[in-house]
């Protein structure tokens, strides 16, 4: 019985030194000793969650940074690309892409005007009323109609008005003074009548006479017809049908069309360069053209020496041909040309495009490549633009068609690339 309980504290003993042992830097061997099966299974365990951990952290890592390192090379590549703009060449040709090679230039100094284009002295005539009547138009008649000089415009009637028709009166007047002159003539023979009272009668006749066959050239049972006083176009018609008009009132006005005027109003503050002024363009609202006065005849006639009463500009007076559809009485955009400027670096206006108020061109890199560069603009005459920045000599600019490249530049954007896990 005492070798039993002797065995039992020893193994209590034992199992307690075991415990203590487990604590200490050798534990794993000594729970390894004193729990072998349990521990070798617990060391396989170990190994496969460490393995586990092996693969699904670091060699999940290894992949991410390999899918990381293929972003970068993507990111480069649009980089390398995002400022060139491709445009096949056939697609250029079609879409009418004209490209110059930038060169440093001759270039005006440049005053942005308003004004208006008026009918030159001489080149236009009004015609007038010759009775008092009703106005009946001859045909059909609009502005802007071709006449020759003698055409018939209106018929003017009195025969419904109070005073009746003015050619019968004139008719009886005529006739009348006719008579008395010729009785007056024979009377004069035998001293009858003074000289005096016979140059009455000899003046009152030829008055008459006058006034009869003024009226009586263009009468006809419709009326008195009025005539153009030149060959031209209708201008302004200035009644209507039906209008009562007196004797002297404006009808119609005719113009020739043949030499025009443009009026530049400056401000006061361009007057010391009013000096240098020699030519000018100018752009008209119709047709949104730019005509070039030395492509026209034109000269510069006179510009004010004062500012109007009621105005704070001065008049810039210019005249030319009128080789184009220009609508005398139409206001104008006018850009006065004074002083040249040597070595500017200039483009056509079409080759610019606008942006929230800034301005680029495009410059060609290859035979379908093309970049966006932005321009610091200059001076201005209405065709072409100088450039301040932006554009050096020798560049190759789109001068016409920018816009079908900037089109083409929003088509061909590179989408930022993006990966969802």
């Amino acid at each position: 019985m005492k070798k039993i309980i002797f065995l039992g504290v020893l193994g209590l003993f034992l199992l307690g030194s075991c415990n203590s042992k487990s604590g200490s830097a050798n534990s794993s061997e000594g729970h390894a000793n004193c729990t072998g099966t349990h521990d070798h299974e617990g060391d396989n365990h170990e190994g496969h969650d460490h393995g586990s951990e092996g693969h699904d952290h670091e060699g999940h890592d290894h992949g991410a940074e390999g899918h990381e390192g293929h972003d970068h090379g993507n990111e480069a590549a649009a980089n390398s690309h995002s400022d060139e703009i491709i445009f096949p060449k056939e697609k250029a040709d079609a879409a009418g892409i004209k490209v110059s090679e930038i060169k440093p230039g001759s270039f005006q100094q440049v005053i942005k005007t308003s004004g208006k284009v008026l009918a030159a002295q001489g080149d236009e005539s009004v015609a007038v009323a010759t009775v008092a009547g009703v106005v009946k138009f001859r045909g059909k008649v609009t502005e802007g109609m071709n006449v020759g000089k003698g055409s018939p415009l209106v018929s003017i009637s009195s025969s419904n008005i109070a005073e009746g028709d003015p050619v019968q009166r004139a008719r009886i007047a005529y006739d009348v003074s006719k008579k008395e002159y010729e009785r007056m003539k024979e009377l004069l023979k035998s001293k009858i009548v003074s000289d005096k009272e016979f140059a009455q009668a000899e003046q009152t006749y030829q008055n008459a006479r006058i006034s009869y066959e003024a009226l009586a050239q263009n009468h006809s049972a419709a009326g008195q017809t009025i005539t153009s006083p030149i060959g031209g176009y209708v201008k302004s018609i200035l009644v209507k049908e039906g209008d009562y008009v007196t004797i002297g009132q404006p009808l119609m006005s005719i113009t020739q069309n043949r030499r025009l005027f443009l009026r530049a109003e400056v401000s006061e503050k361009y007057y010391a360069s009013l000096r240098s002024i020699g030519s000018a363009n100018f752009r008209t609202p119709y047709d949104n053209k730019v005509y070039e006065l030395k492509e026209l005849n034109g000269r510069l006639l006179s510009f004010g020496k004062a500012a109007g009463d009621n105005s704070y500009y001065i008049p810039v007076t210019f005249e030319f041909d009128n080789k184009g559809d220009i609508l005398p009485g139409s206001y104008v955009e006018i850009y006065l040309l004074s002083s040249a400027m040597e070595q500017v670096i200039s483009v056509p206006r079409a080759a610019l495009t606008e942006e929230q108020g800034h301005f680029f061109a495009y410059q060609q890199l290859d035979e379908e490549g093309y970049k966006k560069v932005e321009v610091t603009l200059g001076a201005d005459n209405g065709k072409s633009v100088q450039i301040l920045s932006g554009i050096s000599s020798g560049d190759r600019i789109v001068t016409q068609g920018a816009y079908q490249i900037r089109l083409a530049s929003a088509s061909n954007a590179i989408p930022a690339h993006s990966h969802e896990h």
